[in-house]
């Protein structure tokens, strides 16, 4: 499918013209030792290297001509909307945890703050100590500690490939599966829903279907996907999708990926991401014992069903529904322990700018020149920082218009 004028993706290396990202905010500001892992980061960032770190890959990208749009931007300008803000409002408030009367004057509060005000407090959260209300009868409030939060915050907001992914002309809302990123499909729910850029955008799939993360989701080629099933994307999850891009005409094959339900594989992309049309960098752990069921549509009829084959290798099922002979495959670093070194530090988890032109973290030695060793060109970023919540260029960028493949 030709993408339109303004969005659509339909392979994961077509020269990226237009991307999604989220600069670090007050939101990571929030974690501490205490509450780091729930929130599902295994440290505890220097906001402001992070914010340097990511206004540089910004940079490197806007360089090569990419358009950057910035989350919070998008955000602010659909809350304009009187729709957008009771949205908003409606999902970051929870009467079943803060009891009717706390709720309804927090939902009046939040209902009556200007767009920028409200989009930062909707991504960094608030405290009970910061809810301007008066202390009253609300046994709730009296019963939290002062920092704990009313409204939790969205650190892994950085993170923008997770909770939503263009698949042709059409925009899928993920479905995620934790309980500290289900609120961000909501503020991408608004942000297409109510920013004028995306009022003519098609969905492919909603946020309260069965579990289903961006980080799970390669598009191998023009109508040709895989999606890892593991520790974040369900079996249903990804049927569902499948089901859902066959009835639109988006793809005509689906790779299901089975993948270890672990920290350091959470998603396919943090074991195989896409460096030119017919390569990917591999972790070598996996290489050999990845496997795929190939989902297709049963018929021509949009609720015709699907047909299931396999599982069989991953490399080459991927091949033959791309139709290649074989892919190319560049490993992750150079011995076992540097591999395993280099996947937990996002060495897999490279951005496509273009076919064999990717962005990935400069501290991935090994790894990099091996890419370059392929005739890869490697963009090289710092991530000491933004590392700090498991995620690579990848994990960070939503592209929302590529050229087209096909």
């Amino acid at each position: 499918m030709q993408p339109s004028a303004s969005h659509g993706v339909d392979s994961e290396v077509g020269q990226l013209r237009t991307v999604l990202l989220h600069r670090p905010g007050a939101e990571l500001k929030r974690l501490t030792p205490r509450n780091n892992d729930q929130l599902l980061f295994d440290g505890i960032p220097w906001v402001d290297r992070a914010q340097e770190e990511h206004d540089a890959f910004a940079k490197d990208i806007s360089g090569r001509g990419v358009e950057v749009l910035l989350l919070a931007d998008l955000v602010e300008k659909a809350l304009t909307d009187r729709r957008a803000r009771a949205a908003g409002v409606h999902a970051a408030v929870d009467d079943l945890r803060l009891g009717v009367d706390l709720a309804d004057a927090l939902r009046s509060y939040l209902s009556g703050l200007e767009a920028g005000v409200l989009a930062e407090t909707l991504m960094a959260g608030m405290t009970f100590e910061e809810l301007p209300i008066s202390e009253g009868a609300s046994l709730v409030r009296r019963m939290h500690h002062p920092h704990d939060f009313a409204v939790d915050p969205l650190p892994n907001l950085l993170f923008t490939r997770d909770s939503s992914v263009w698949v042709g002309d059409r925009v899928a809302i993920t479905s995620l599966a934790l309980p500290a990123r289900r609120r961000e499909t909501s503020l991408m729910d608004l942000v297409y829903a109510y920013h004028p850029r995306f009022a003519r955008a098609g969905r492919a799939y909603g946020a309260h279907r069965a579990p289903l993360e961006g980080g799970d989701v390669l598009l191998l080629a023009p109508g040709v996907l895989a999606i890892g099933v593991g520790e974040r994307t369900t079996p249903a999850g990804a049927e569902a999708f499948a089901r859902s891009v066959f009835a639109d005409g988006l793809a005509h094959a689906v790779l299901a990926v089975p993948i270890a339900q672990t920290r350091a594989t959470m998603h396919l992309d943090t074991v195989c991401t896409m460096v030119d049309r017919d390569a990917v960098v591999m972790y070598p752990a996996v290489r050999d014992t990845l496997s795929a069921f190939t989902l297709r549509p049963a018929g021509s009829e949009p609720d015709a069903g699907v047909v299931v084959d396999g599982p069989a290798p991953f490399l080459r099922a991927a091949a033959d529904a791309m139709g290649v002979d074989e892919l190319r495959v560049i490993d992750t670093g150079l011995d076992s322990v540097t591999a395993e070194r280099e996947q937990w530090d996002d060495g897999n988890n490279t951005l496509a700018l273009a076919p064999g032109v990717v962005v990935a973290y400069e501290r991935n030695v090994m790894t990099n020149a091996r890419l370059e060793a392929a005739g890869i060109e490697v963009v090289r970023i710092s991530g000491s920082e933004l590392g700090s919540g498991r995620g690579g260029p990848r994990c960070m960028s939503c592209p929302v218009l590529r050229d087209s493949l096909a």
